[in-house]
Formats: C-alpha cells, structure tokens, sequence
C-alpha cells in the first residue's frame, strides 16, 4: 500500500473548495453508501479508508481499477473530511468531461428537469435524489447553479450523482427555446397542477430559491403550473421550498403516466 502524505491530505481537503476542484478536475466522495454507489460509474484516483473497511468491501475495491488504496487512521480521516463526522471511507474521483450540448436529442422524448440558478447545494443535491426515484436521468442547470461536484451536493445526492447527468448550460433559455418539447415551470399565477394537463416529455423548470424563475427563462416557459395550497383561503406560509416543489410537481407528472397506461 502506498503511504498517505501530508500533501494528499491536504489536496483532499481542498477539494472543498470550488477553485481546487476546477484547478485539479477532482471532487470528494464521502461515506460507505455514496462510495460503493460511485465505484462503477467514476474514475476514482485515490481511496482512503479505514482498514476494516478496505478487509469487508473487496467487491468495491475490484471496482476502482487504478486507483490508489491508502489504509487511513481516524485522525488521517478527520483532517480530510469535509464533514461533521469522519467517515471510515473517502474517495478522490475525476470530475467527467462536460457533455456536448449537440449531444442532447436523446432527452428531448423523456422528462427532463432544468434549474435557473439554485444556490443552495443541499436543495441541488436533494433535487438529483429525487430526479434518480422518479426516473428522471438528467438535469439542465444555469452556469449559476451551485456546483454538483461541491462535497455537500455529492453527499446530499446519496449516490444518485452516479446516475443523474447535470449538464450545465452557457445559455439556458437558448437551449429552452430550442428544445423542440414543452417547457413546464411553477408559478403563484397559474393553471392548478392537480388539474392541468401534464405531457409524458418535456422540460420542468424550478428557479431561484428567493426570486423564483428568471424572466429570460420564464419566457421560453410554454406551459405554467401553480401548485396551490390546502384549503385554498386558509393562511399559510409564503412558498414552498424548491425542492418541496420540485418533489410535488415530477410526482403529478409520473401520476399522469400511470393513469394513461391503465
């Protein structure tokens, strides 16, 4: 086994931040479940764990190929985490080349998610999440979406990073306007959800966690839904949270198809 320096431990620990994992073209994988998710699906360069672990998971140690395995203490782990509570296993993987946009003609007959500038990376992680229960095996997201290689989303995702492409776009509303399919977003003015017309294929927008979806975007929306409160004149709070949101709309969608197929 190769020896775990100093300079590792703290190229690891940099990885937290958005400039090193740019620099380097690596993000962090943390944890037992979200590591044997990720084994087949990422070129991993390094792993680092506990020797227990290394003993009881030799199934996913077959699946790193090249990477480099490196026994790890506790105290080696919790000055690499970027979590509350070192894990038993850490994985460095390579960051895939981004997807070619003139690649993309395949999605356009499937349910398609796009995100205009979500900030917040445990709602982005909980929207890949959701994406990967109901099917959903791509996301269009604005340059100003938060990055899905930050540690906090990959963890937020439980795996689902693995399954789920985030393709992030230069020009959203461009690759809206000509997606050929209808664009679906959420609005406080709209047709009931509940009773609207729903298609199997297209595009569902969720915006800003504040300011919603933006008005360059909410142009190329062909279709607008609102998801109305219960019962209708009862106070309530202002908005639901985006990924709330997010959970409740592709849930009608999928509604929809059950009940077309019966």
């Amino acid at each position: 086994m190769p020896q775990l320096t100093n300079a590792l431990r703290k190229l690891v620990r940099s990885l937290g931040d958005a400039k090193a994992r740019r620099e380097h073209r690596l993000f962090v994988v943390e944890g037992s479940k979200c590591v044997c998710d990720i084994a087949s699906h990422f070129t991993c360069r390094y792993l680092f764990a506990r020797s227990s672990w290394i003993e009881d998971n030799p199934a996913v140690i077959n699946l790193l190929g090249d990477a480099e395995i490196f026994h790890a203490t506790s105290a080696d782990l919790e000055r690499m985490t970027q979590l509350s509570t070192a894990p038993q296993v850490i994985a460095v993987c390579q960051i895939p080349d981004e997807a070619d946009m003139s690649g993309l003609s395949h999605l356009r007959d499937q349910l398609v998610v796009a995100l205009d500038r979500i900030q917040d990376p445990g709602n982005l992680g909980t929207i890949i999440r959701l994406c990967d229960w109901m099917g959903v095996t791509a996301i269009l997201a604005s340059r100003d979406t938060a990055d899905v290689w930050s540690p906090k989303v990959v963890q937020s995702t439980m795996g689902a990073v693995a399954r789920v492409s985030v393709i992030y776009c230069d020009d959203l509303p461009a690759v809206l306007r000509d997606w050929g399919a209808p664009v679906y977003g959420t609005f406080l003015s709209a047709p009931n959800i509940y009773t609207a017309e729903l298609g199997a294929s297209g595009v569902v927008v969720f915006g800003n966690e504040g300011q919603g979806i933006s008005s360059d975007v909410a142009a190329c929306v062909t279709d607008r839904l609102f998801i109305p409160s219960f019962p209708p004149d009862r106070p309530t709070s202002e908005s639901l949270n985006v990924a709330t949101a997010a959970a409740i709309t592709l849930s009608q969608f999928r509604c929809r198809q059950l009940r077309s197929r019966n």
